[in-house]
């Protein structure tokens, strides 16, 4: 994402940025960064009706609305992302509070003035969207015998790319057609792979698997590359790793991303990190209970108490927290994330698309390892708990329910 100009004050927040979406990722944060009530600006097409005495005709302009933003459509696999609202400024085509939807495209700039002001959250974010080091990926391929998932691992998101499936025949003695299913199935995968991957500067390759099925394939790459023609090929095979899954389903992939094989090669990337901090997380809650609380309201009463601090305190918490529809809601886990800040905590905030952002989500989207043990959180809160914040414990868990400064980003 490219930051085209921006306005924002320090004081209170007012002001906007224009942005210009380059890759499909940075529709990620576009979808992160425009929030209900925010005021978005950029180019769109409307059919507009010409009425005369004699007869009505419509035509399609091409013009730059400003809408109040309502909902968002975000489709990951297509990078594709849909803003509705109401038009908030006058317009000589289009009346004054009817309802239209922007079509947000790659390389076309968009300008976004947020409803409250910028807020820490929203200014953290701009400032992730806009830093072109932070893009670190990989390729994984999660597979078994007939399975194959082919997903790319961005910051941000997992998405599954492909997804194969081949019925092999049955092992049988004094019978090829199993091996031979399986070679044919190895192509598929593998002529899948050379489709969606760079060769001229190509990202790292996990294949996972449970058995030898990912062992037998990173064998057959690397027959490919020395028999091949494809010279670029050979600077692949440096950059694949074997791992063990459970599985060749696409929610091992978790698991994969938590094995010391995998963490070792990978551990610069932001999923890698999440992987580990939740797995870190859920050995605390088995081990050392007391300093690792999960759901709303105990994590609030946690960081009330200075417990999610300076020395070792962090916070875990799901983006989606911050796309409430409700603005009360998104000020009320700002605010939790600016005093865990302000006492010297850590914050990580978890992308939703990712399985360890999925994983959060099953504890209610936010948790917390404490500095020093708080017994009963639970119980303090129970009383005048809202039902909807409670999660459910998760599997394998028992027990416990002055100056006017602009921000300057380059």
């Amino acid at each position: 994402m490219r930051l085209i100009k921006q306005s924002i004050e320090r004081k209170d927040g007012s002001g906007s940025a224009t942005l210009l979406p380059e890759e499909p990722e940075d529709m990620w944060h576009a979808y992160n960064l425009i929030q209900p009530t925010d005021l978005l600006r950029a180019r769109a097409i409307r059919k507009v009706a010409n009425e005369t005495v004699a007869s009505t005709s419509q035509k399609r302009v091409h013009m730059t609305l400003t809408i109040k933003v309502t909902k968002l459509d975000f489709d990951p696999h297509a990078a594709q992302l849909h803003v509705s609202g109401r038009v908030a400024e006058e317009n000589e085509h289009v009346k004054l509070g009817s309802h239209h939807t922007l079509d947000l495209e790659l390389n076309r700039n968009f300008t976004l003035e947020k409803a409250d002001g910028w807020d820490s959250v929203a200014l953290d974010t701009l400032k992730e969207a806009i830093d072109q080091d932070a893009k670190a990926q990989l390729w994984a391929v999660v597979m078994q015998e007939g399975l194959a998932n082919i997903c790319l691992i961005t910051d941000h998101q997992t998405i599954l790319r492909q997804k194969i499936e081949v019925n092999l025949p049955k092992k049988r003695a004094g019978s090829s057609d199993h091996d031979k299913a399986l070679q044919r199935f190895f192509q598929t995968t593998f002529d899948s792979v050379l489709r969606q991957i760079d060769l001229t500067d190509p990202k790292p390759l996990l294949l996972a698997s449970p058995g030898f099925t990912a062992t037998n394939f990173q064998q057959f790459i690397k027959t490919q590359a020395s028999n091949g023609s494809n010279k670029q090929l050979q600077q692949l095979i440096p950059k694949l790793t074997v791992a063990h899954s459970a599985s060749g389903h696409l929610h091992s992939l978790a698991e994969v991303m938590a094995s010391p094989a995998v963490t070792t090669k990978l551990s610069d990337t932001k999923f890698a990190r999440e992987t580990q901090l939740m797995d870190r997380f859920l050995e605390m809650i088995r081990n050392d209970d007391a300093r690792a609380w999960y759901g709303p309201k105990e994590c609030e009463s946690a960081v009330e108490r200075g417990a999610v601090g300076k020395g070792g305190g962090v916070l875990l918490i799901s983006n989606s927290l911050f796309r409430s529809q409700e603005i009360n809601t998104r000020k009320r886990w700002v605010q939790v994330v600016d005093e865990v800040k302000d006492q010297g905590g850590e914050v990580r905030v978890f992308s939703s698309m990712h399985e360890s952002g999925k994983r959060l989500e099953g504890l209610g989207g936010i948790a917390a390892i404490l500095t020093f043990p708080v017994e009963e959180l639970d119980e303090e809160v129970g009383g005048g708990e809202d039902l909807d914040d409670v999660p459910d414990a998760p599997n394998g868990i028992e027990g416990r329910a002055d100056n006017h400064d602009t921000v300057d980003f380059l």
